[in-house]
């Protein structure tokens, strides 16, 4: 999901101020941490992947100090390769799998996933990444189907409880790339079991995991195909009465046209959200926190006519996010969610995310532009919230940097004051972050590194082919690195 203006409306009141019920025991105490999509790490085939690379950068996170990793969505991409986009809330990105774990695993041989020309170290190029990975997966499928795999009992186990959205899964899959929905069954099969692994190390190392849960769907997904209903489409065409996005902003003239379906909520409600509390269960299984993304949400949305080519017209929209929610904790007990309260933020949105204990979040680099007492500068900064220097949709903060106006950029500097002058403006801004009152701060692996813009992972409302590619080098993730993080995670309370 793109970025909206992270100023928080401060709305004035007599009243006394409303009280936070009190977050998820993981939130409470002073930590920090890294955001990292699993696609972004070194080594595998093409692309990040849930193999060796994952388990070693959970090392370095130990080895730093830190104690959560933060990934965006990893759901099967959709449009433009952007994981705010998958195919499927359920579901698991195929190309995350590691050749390397099918080869552990029997289904293939070492010399079948030797390196192809064709794949790039630097950036994840979807299309090579797919065409190479897809002829190993069906070579391991065939081997696996040919042992009688489909009988074992974890097999078994992990179809008969995932029956709720897997056969939907499959037949949407394998109807769009003309496999059989078997195949796709057995890449979810193996997806989960190189997940749960990977979540059992990072548990054995004391790393929590930080999902990303998508409020919208795509409209090409398999969750619009097997539940229709549930989504406000034309009879006839299938297609979106209203689709989703922002209004016109500082990001866009235009405003955001993000072009998801909006959902059905009396549907939703007379099934006691049914589908939404699978789908969180699912995630708390493969996570120890959800950030949600566009928490704004579920309070309000932004509906655009779904023939119109932009989002300047469109309204406002309530919607039944405290019901929601309510149900959600009612199922699950305190929920360990982090709210992306940035956008059109009113004193609706601000106490619902109060009433249900979710920290919120501040960005940095929207602390210092203009001239008011920004409430992202770190003294506004409540222990009930989480702190970052960017989000993917920012720029890097040495690429921020470069961007800066002059006066911009002085107030940086006084706010900083030494900390900018002795160093790069990412450590300096690293170590605002991690200085802040908020409990937690996560940092984008690119600032811990002091990487240029041509490492940002994302720009809103650009088409680009460049968007979420960006892949760390190898030995960028020293050991070195992580003995010059640890400090600063010690010295600002921290640390474990």
């Amino acid at each position: 999901m793109a970025s909206r203006p992270a100023a928080v409306v401060v709305v004035p009141s007599t009243r006394k101020p409303r009280k936070q019920t009190e977050p998820h025991r993981l939130l409470r105490e002073r930590a920090a941490g890294v955001l990292l999509h699993v696609t972004s790490l070194s080594g595998g085939h093409g692309i990040g992947d849930l193999g060796l690379g994952a388990h070693r950068f959970v090392d370095w996170l130990h080895a730093a100090g830190l104690r959560f990793w933060q990934m965006l969505p990893i759901g099967p991409v959709g449009k433009g390769n952007s994981p705010y986009s998958a195919r499927s809330a359920f579901a698991g990105e195929p190309l995350l799998i590691s050749l390397d774990g099918l080869v552990d695993e029997g289904w293939l041989k070492r010399s079948e996933i030797r390196r192809s020309k064709g794949l790039d170290p630097t950036r994840v190029r979807y299309p090579a990444v797919q065409a190479y990975k897809s002829a190993r997966f069906l070579l391991a499928f065939e081997r696996f189907a040919a042992a009688g795999g489909q009988k074992r009992k974890t097999y078994r186990s992990f179809t008969d409880t995932h029956q709720h959205w897997l056969p939907g899964w499959c037949s949407y899959a394998a109807g769009a790339d003309g496999t059989t929905a078997d195949y796709h069954e057995f890449l979810q099969y193996v997806f989960d079991r190189q997940w749960t692994a990977l979540r059992k190390y990072a548990r054995k190392q004391e790393v929590s995991l930080i999902g990303d849960l998508p409020i919208f769907v795509s409209p090409e997904s398999a969750d619009v195909q097997s539940n229709p209903e549930l989504f406000r489409l034309d009879r006839q065409t299938g297609k979106p009465t209203v689709v989703t996005g922002v209004p016109p902003d500082c990001f866009s003239k235009d405003g955001q046209w993000w072009e998801h379906p909006h959902y059905a909520w009396k549907r939703h409600v007379e099934s006691r959200f049914e589908w939404w509390a699978r789908r969180v269960q699912l995630l708390l299984a493969r996570f120890d926190v959800l950030r949600i993304d566009h928490f704004v949400g579920f309070s309000h949305l932004y509906e655009i006519p779904g023939n119109a080519k932009t989002a300047r017209k469109g309204r406002w929209r309530r919607t039944p996010g405290r019901e929601l929610l309510a149900e959600l904790r009612r199922r699950f007990g305190t929920l360990p969610f982090i709210a992306e309260d940035l956008g059109n933020v009113t004193k609706a949105v601000n106490e619902l995310r109060m009433d249900f204990g979710f920290p919120g979040m501040r960005i940095l680099q929207n602390a210092f532009g203009g001239t008011g007492d920004s409430q992202d500068r770190p003294h506004h900064h409540p222990a009930d919230c989480v702190v970052y220097t960017g989000t993917h949709d920012n720029d890097t903060c040495e690429g921020w940097w470069c961007s800066l106006d002059q006066s911009s950029r002085d107030r940086v500097c006084a706010y900083g004051g030494g900390a900018v002058g002795r160093g790069t403006i990412s450590e300096a801004m690293v170590r605002l972050c991690m200085t802040s009152p908020a409990n937690l701060a996560i940092v984008p692996m690119q600032d811990v590194l002091g990487l240029g813009r041509a490492a940002r992972m994302n720009r809103p409302g650009v088409t680009s082919a460049r968007n979420w590619s960006w892949r760390l080098a190898r030995g960028e993730a020293s050991k070195r690195a992580a003995k010059e993080m640890r400090k600063v995670v010690e010295v600002s309370g921290r640390s474990g």
